[in-house]
């Protein structure tokens, strides 16, 4: 099992069931930090003093709290991480949903396991840190179902409609007027919100932006 395991958590309860995690596969004194710049410097050092991690656990969002950072999220240390030291095992423990990057950083090969911090999170964790140890690639089950959710979801006409009306800066209020003008039917607000948040829901998104955006990926717009 890994000897040398870096955690970036700025939760204390989150860093704690982490730690318990590593401790019950034997890692006897994982070391944790509440920055991504204090991990990036954290893993300078070991590597300086000849005694480099082997593991680093990290979420991907961390709070502002008034410390100014130069690394914003878990994601863009894990790049900095790999260009000193690619041989660095990555793993990262969520809450977020950044599926469109994480998936990318696994096809660049910079990343070795996704886990979702869910009902079942700390037993996904154990397996994911497992695998990684054995070069495995690991994500949880429960990201393995979402994406086939969304791999199931059938944009409609009026889906589509939406959507473009979203891209050309037209708000959800204006959209209404937008459809009737062009004939398009249903047009009430009510029903433009629920297809939303229907969207929203199955792509786990919170952000009408982040469906365009989604959208756009796909070059559906």
């Amino acid at each position: 099992m890994f000897k040398k395991v870096l955690i970036a958590e700025d939760h204390d309860t989150e860093n704690i069931a982490v730690q318990i995690t590593l401790r019950d596969l034997g890692v006897e004194s994982p070391k944790y930090v509440y920055y991504c710049d204090h991990a990036l410097n954290w893993i300078k050092n070991a590597i300086r003093d000849g005694e480099p991690y082997d593991l680093l656990i990290t979420d991907i969002e961390f709070e502002a709290d008034g410390n100014v950072q130069a690394i914003p999220d878990g994601l863009a240390l894990i790049k900095v991480v790999k260009e000193i030291q690619p041989e660095i095992k990555t793993i990262v423990f969520t809450g977020k949903d950044r599926s469109t990057t994480i998936n990318a950083l696994f096809k660049a090969g910079l990343l070795d396991g996704h886990v979702v911090k869910a009902r079942r999170g700390g037993q996904y964790l154990r397996e994911a840190i497992q695998a990684a140890y054995q070069n495995r690639i690991y994500q949880s089950p429960d990201i393995q179902k979402i994406a086939q959710e969304r791999n199931s979801h059938e944009f409609t006409q009026f889906d589509m409609h939406i959507i473009r009306l979203l891209y050309e800066g037209i708000s959800q209020k204006e959209m209404p007027e937008y459809l009737r003008q062009r004939e398009i039917r249903p047009s009430s607000l009510s029903s433009i919100e629920k297809r939303l948040n229907l969207m929203k829901d199955v792509f786990g998104f919170t952000k009408n932006e982040q469906l365009v955006a989604h959208c756009k990926e796909l070059k559906l717009i």
